[in-house]
């Protein structure tokens, strides 16, 4: 009886000590605490700020702003599972901020964590906005046939009642209008972009092919009206292939034009041959891994060529469409409009998915293809209207909108670096200051104005990961190359880190790249190993790179293998969400012949990079143009704040919301004025 009563004694004490209320002192350590993680935070220093949060819990082990702050931390740090269950156990604590917003959050990244939605999982696109070519009394264009996507959220729309080609940007407001060659043009029906920038426009009425600067200003044309080599009678559609030929539709002809780059005309095909009974209606074309699919309005279906006009194969039975127009591709789809409808056609298998309706109303799709931002943008000849089409889930979900850092040195003078991006991870570009809202306490700020938009930079920061095994150490000469390589498309702009990933991963150098103009490989002080920890390399590169330019990448050079006890520390999708988290991409180079490691590339689809072999002819220094076409939703806001600081120990609440046509979305977070 008596140890019973000991035992009973010590539980009630046990547990009136775990629920005792904090003290001020604890409420004052926590405060400090929690002050100096933010700062962290805000460094790009997420490891430290995981501690420091984690401290401020154990003087206030409940409290749901600190629990809110660790997951931001963890999710930065690429644990998203943690993450997770830190914001959860903020929604279980009193949470004092707005739950849906951070429930939203928790939705988002599990949704992530998922995988990429495929066209097989019954996607279906809808009406998001929309350009129209009349609006009440006012006209702005007539009969819309194509629409050609820019990297920076605008886009080009050529216009085939109005004779016109039309510049908008992300929010469907008209740039300008050009309306071509001197005697305008005539019935314009395709708009393609070639790889130094330079326009293509197809005229059926014209039959011609019209050439115009990245601009959009009128320089050449070729092509004439007839039946010969080089000759056109309404041309529509167009395509490049890998040698920047061009692939042109040619109604009246029955064929497929086949010009050089220059516009000198090389052959044509189409007739019938073998099992092949010829075109009756060609009209929309595409090129994919040089393999020419052009789509016969006639029968319904699409038709597999070589680039020499072989004939290869049917990609889709007869009477799959009722009449197919523009050929689009997206990733591994080509996208056909037809009538109401936009179908995605599997390259690989032929399976077909109806992945945009605009309903019975009347309606003639001419084109679809896939923009910047995640969105579909259509052309409806009949309802003349441009729709913006995006996924339900993006509709009900919203943007996803991060402040990733606040500088308040200067206060009242705040700014703030915004993140936006869709519910898959994909930055949304093309915005700008009446694209924002700012407030703080729900009240708008003062001055508020955008300074900086990521995606129009032109410098990138880079981290070269040099893989240390001894299969690479057999490569020198190769390894010498590609960073000198790299080093010299830079052209002296950004900062160049070099990592050795050895045992441990060692920093070996980092400052301009013409640092990197004269490497050799002896150079590096970190040891041949046989187990390079690669993990550890990458979270060291993303730590180096998250505080610098908005654009930034990894490039991986290697013999193409990876040792079985690479990722120990740190698997693939931790890896994976540390970079998509940061804005990392992720690139790699092999030295060698052999084929790439599947966890490298993994890597680089996931995180927005490309693989290369150092032996391609035309070499490896393009891969900072490809790194910095990768697009990046990072938004720089200023704003004089009105709120007291009491001498900078008060968290200064702050929130933004950022639109785009028919969605938003909303971050909430807070800051600390420097210390008076």
């Amino acid at each position: 009886m008596k140890f019973l009563f000991i035992f009973l004694f010590l539980s009630v004490l046990t547990t009136s000590v775990c629920f005792a209320e904090p003290t001020a002192a604890d409420r004052g350590y926590a405060a400090e605490e929690f002050r100096r993680a933010v700062q962290s935070y805000y460094r790009g220093a997420y490891n430290d700020s995981i501690l420091l949060f984690e401290k401020a819990l154990s003087y206030l082990p409940n409290d749901s702003m600190i629990l809110e702050w660790l997951g931001y931390a963890y999710y930065q740090s690429g644990i998203e599972g943690a993450a997770i269950q830190y914001w959860e156990d903020a929604l279980k604590n009193n949470y004092k901020g707005d739950e849906l917003l951070l429930q939203n959050q928790i939705d988002l990244v599990k949704e992530r964590r998922v995988g990429s939605v495929q066209f097989e999982d019954n996607v279906h696109f809808v009406e998001a906005g929309a350009f129209p070519g009349v609006e009440g009394d006012k006209f702005y264009y007539s009969q819309p046939i194509s629409v050609l996507p820019e990297k920076n959220g605008e886009c080009w729309v050529l216009a085939y009642g109005s004779n016109e080609l039309l510049h908008f940007d992300a929010n469907g407001l008209m740039i300008e209008r050009i309306r071509g060659p001197v005697n305008g043009f005539d019935r314009p029906m395709d708009i393609i972009r070639r790889a130094d920038g330079t326009l293509l426009v197809s005229e059926y009425a014209g039959d011609r092919i019209s050439i115009l600067s990245k601009d959009g200003k009128y320089i050449k044309s070729f092509g004439n009206k007839g039946r010969k080599t080089g000759e056109l009678l309404g041309p529509q559609y167009m395509a490049l292939d890998s040698s920047e030929n061009i692939y042109v539709s040619d109604f009246g002809n029955a064929r497929i034009d086949v010009f050089n780059s220059d516009g000198v005309g090389l052959f044509s095909f189409g007739r019938p041959v073998g099992d092949f009974e010829g075109f009756s209606a060609p009209c929309g074309v595409a090129v994919v891994n040089d393999v020419v699919y052009v789509a016969d309005s006639t029968p319904g279906t699409i038709y597999m060529f070589d680039t020499a006009g072989n004939y290869l194969d049917i990609l889709v039975p007869k009477g799959t469409f009722v009449r197919p127009e523009a050929l689009k591709i997206w990733r591994n789809y080509i996208l056909v409009a037809d009538t109401n409808h936009v179908f995605a056609v599997d390259i690989s298998s032929g399976a077909v998915f109806e992945i945009a309706s605009t309903g019975n109303a009347p309606s003639r799709i001419t084109c679809a293809v896939p923009d910047m931002n995640g969105n579909l943008l259509v052309t409806d000849f009949k309802s003349n209207e441009v729709f913006v089409m995006s996924k339900m889930s993006e509709l009900v979900g919203g943007l996803a909108v991060q402040v990733v850092h606040v500088d308040s040195s200067k206060f009242p003078t705040v700014t703030i670096d915004v993140r936006v991006e869709n519910r898959q991870h994909q930055p949304i570009v093309g915005l700008n200051n009446p694209n924002f809202f700012v407030t703080e306490k729900n009240r708008p700020v003062a001055e508020q104005k955008l300074t900086g938009i990521a995606s129009l930079n032109d410098v990138c920061d880079v981290a070269i990961l040099v893989d240390k095994s001894l299969k690479t150490a057999e490569y020198k000469d190769a390894l010498q190359s590609a960073v000198r390589d790299i080093a010299k498309a830079m052209n002296g702009k950004g900062t160049l880190y070099m990592v050795s990933v050895s045992n441990v991963p060692v920093l070996e150098q980092s400052g301009s790249p013409h640092q990197f103009l004269n490497f050799v490989p002896g150079q590096l002080k970190a040891a041949n190993v046989e187990q390079p920890a690669v993990d550890l390399g990458i979270r060291l590169a993303v730590n180096k790179l998250v505080t610098g330019e908005k654009k930034r990448g990894i490039i991986y050079i290697s013999a193409g293998e990876i040792a079985p006890n690479a990722f120990n520390s740190y698997g693939l999708t931790d890896l994976s969400s540390y970079l998509n988290n940061n804005g990392v991409s992720f690139f790699s180079i092999n030295l060698s012949r052999n084929k790439l490691a599947p966890e490298l590339t993994f890597l680089t689809g996931q995180a927005s990079g490309k693989d290369y072999y150092i032996f391609r002819p035309d070499g490896i220094s393009m891969i900072i143009d490809d790194l910095l076409a990768v697009p990046v939703g990072y938004y720089q806001l200023k704003f004089l704040s009105s709120l007291p600081t009491n001498f900078g120990r008060d968290f200064l609440s702050v929130e933004v919301e950022a639109y785009l046509l028919n969605r938003s979305g909303r971050a909430e977070t807070g800051y600390f004025a420097p210390l008076e």
